[in-house]
């Protein structure tokens, strides 16, 4: 078997995070409203419906999977979360949360769990050579998790778990995670700060979520010196600049780290169009971005790449930029996520093709901050 894997089940629609507030004030109305929470289960549904639509679906190999076990969780999180979250979940008493705005409700545990052997199933399928490359449309999102917290919308840690089971397992010996969700991956980023046998790089857009974190000089710690790169970008980065990114810093050092495996986490709320981020990157942008990761993994790692869902919250334009990602894997372009993102009006805006002086700031601090543990040009 070859192609393109995709990871989807209905029962991620499950999930259900209720009603929420910005800010979550403890007694909002009348000065705000609730309104539905933005982790909903359209934003991953929508995107399913347009690969439908677009009969990209009937392209994909659909990848057998099953909900992870107790022990493969454990792998990163601790006990007395894990049991947390059951019986938070099965309590039936509303809506509970798992930590700071990890909020679950009736079966969200069983939905989880399903969302982590999704990320393994399809981290295993590319690693295992049933298929050349993997997309797991999956949630809730996890890169936010912590070991002994869910936060941040994520409950467990979908793919901290799956590539720990990768490297417990032995079938991978050096991951690459790539982050480029518009929130900095501060569960990944714990889950491996000590160990050199991954290579955690996270793109976020800076001061966001969570606060004080994913500072540059984040750089691994004592047992994963140089491990952690962390690229906190300003607002309105834009295409031009996350490529710039992508070439300039990301690509030397992961040839310098060389892997033989490449996960990516997914955000598509680094959008132009996210109510929860203002990076600005088009479906254009998206896809090129892939294109170039995919080119990456095919120098170092004879195309080994799994492709993780996370955030993006924008139920219009995330599925056009899903559909874009996902074409990308398979080598296709048929021209409905151009048309329907109007991407030749997006390819004018500025941070579409020029790269900003405040990112050019962003990028030599990085660099300052990493070459220590690696050689780069200077920016």
């Amino acid at each position: 078997m070859s192609g393109t894997g995709l990871v989807f089940h209905e029962h991620f629609l499950l999930h259900d995070a209720g009603m929420s507030v910005v800010g979550s004030p403890p007694e909002p109305y009348p000065y705000l409203e609730p309104e539905a929470h933005v982790e909903h289960p359209r934003r991953v549904g929508r995107i399913k419906e347009l690969l439908d639509h677009t009969g990209v679906t009937e392209r994909l190999e659909a990848l057998p999977f099953g909900p992870a076990t107790l022990e493969d969780v454990a792998l990163f999180h601790t006990p007395e979360h894990i049991q947390n979250v059951l019986a938070l979940s099965a309590s039936g008493d509303g809506y509970s949360d798992a930590g700071e705005g990890a909020r679950l409700s009736r079966g969200s545990f069983e939905v989880a769990l399903l969302a982590v052997g999704g990320a393994c199933a399809a981290v295993d399928a590319v690693l295992e050579g049933q298929v050349d490359n993997s997309y797991a449309l999956i949630r809730p999102p996890g890169h936010h998790a912590v070991a002994r917290q869910g936060m941040g919308f994520c409950l467990f840690g979908n793919v901290a778990i799956a590539v720990k089971r990768a490297l417990s397992r032995g079938t991978a010996e050096r991951v690459m995670v790539l982050d480029w969700d518009v929130h900095h991956g501060n569960g990944t980023q714990e889950a491996f700060y000590d160990d050199d046998r991954v290579l955690m790089v996270s793109l976020h857009q800076e001061g966001l979520y969570p606060e004080n974190s994913g500072l540059v000089e984040e750089t691994g710690g004592e047992g994963g010196a140089g491990r952690t790169v962390n690229v906190p970008l300003p607002a309105g980065t834009g295409d031009a600049g996350y490529m710039a990114t992508l070439e300039r810093v990301v690509f030397p050092i992961a040839r310098q780290f060389n892997p033989d495996l490449i996960v990516v986490s997914n955000g598509l709320d680094a959008s132009r169009s996210d109510p929860l981020g203002r990076m600005v990157i088009t479906a254009g942008g998206y896809r090129r971005m892939t294109r170039a990761t995919m080119n990456l993994a095919e120098e170092l790692c004879n195309g080994r790449l799994a492709i993780i869902h996370e955030g993006g919250y924008s139920q219009s334009y995330a599925p056009v930029c899903g559909l874009a990602i996902i074409e990308e894997l398979l080598g296709i372009d048929s021209g409905v996520a151009d048309n329907l993102g109007g991407q030749a009006r997006a390819d004018r805006l500025r941070p579409s093709y020029e790269v900003g002086l405040d990112v050019e700031r962003a990028l030599a601090e990085v660099v300052a901050a990493q070459s220590a543990h690696w050689e780069l040009e200077p920016a």
